[in-house]
């Protein structure tokens, strides 16, 4: 497999890394060099004038291939080696959004632990943080919290990683951003809060039910309406959902 690393411009330990284009061939094992490499630019103490120096292109498409695989060895030791921890892949991801794409935790805990930016986002707006937020990746979630991830960040449909997590119903993912101090309240570009969407995007079965109540008792209010004008009491009605019913008159 070819992975491409496109042109950008990143942030690393206050280096800025540029890369023009670089490939690795997985398929015989080998770091393939191209034609063109990496450089690393930094400014001069005294002129401010930019030094560059080369670095191996090759070292980028590797640590993609080795976040993806989940091989949190292979990603230390490739940092180890000099690595660009912040190059992007021709889709925007960073190593740490490849491997939280791939749920590779081991991968994600060594690249975090690094430094590595938890709140970068790829072309689809996705960061590590947001990313693991509305999949219920626990576990990265807490380390990307736990590493400064901003809270406030916003997916490409203007919501936070709570609304996502509601709509899927995952109850602890949901808890855990709500101690986190995520806005229970934020309303995204389609006018849905995270009430909203446990409701209108969920069944009303158990891990709903549980999602409703975790975000009332957190509390969320209730009367926001959507962009039809309706509150998530009318929604749950129309939508037959009895049991959010009960539990949204319970908490007026």
């Amino acid at each position: 497999m070819i992975t491409s690393i496109r042109m950008a411009v990143l942030a690393l330990a206050g280096t800025a890394v540029l890369c023009t284009a670089c490939s690795t061939d997985s398929s015989t094992g080998s770091e393939a060099a191209s034609t063109t490499r990496f450089t690393t630019a930094a400014s001069a103490a005294t002129s401010g004038a930019p030094t560059s120096q080369p670095v191996d292109p090759s070292l980028a498409g590797a640590l993609h291939e080795a976040a993806a695989a989940d091989d949190g060895a292979r990603v230390r030791e490739l940092l180890d080696r000099g690595a660009p921890m912040e190059a992007r892949d021709d889709e925007g991801r960073t190593p740490l959004v490849t491997a939280v794409k791939n749920r590779a935790v081991a991968a994600a805990r060594v690249l975090i632990d690094a430094g590595a930016d938890v709140d970068a986002k790829d072309d689809l707006q996705d960061s590590a943080y947001l990313y693991a937020g509305a999949e219920g990746y626990d576990e990265i979630l807490r380390m990307t919290l736990a590493h400064g991830a901003d809270i406030r960040s916003l997916n490409r449909f203007g919501g936070t990683a709570l609304i996502p997590a509601a709509e899927h119903g995952f109850v602890s993912t949901v808890r855990i951003l709500i101690e986190a101090g995520v806005d229970v309240d934020h309303v995204n570009t389609p006018q849905w809060t995270a009430l909203q969407e446990a409701v209108v995007y969920g069944d009303g079965s158990q891990k709903y039910q549980d999602t409703v109540t975790a975000l009332l008792d957190a509390g969320a209010d209730p009367n926001i309406r959507d962009a039809e004008g309706r509150t998530v009491l009318e929604n749950a009605q129309r939508l037959g959902q009895t049991a959010i019913v009960e539990i949204l008159h319970q908490h007026s």
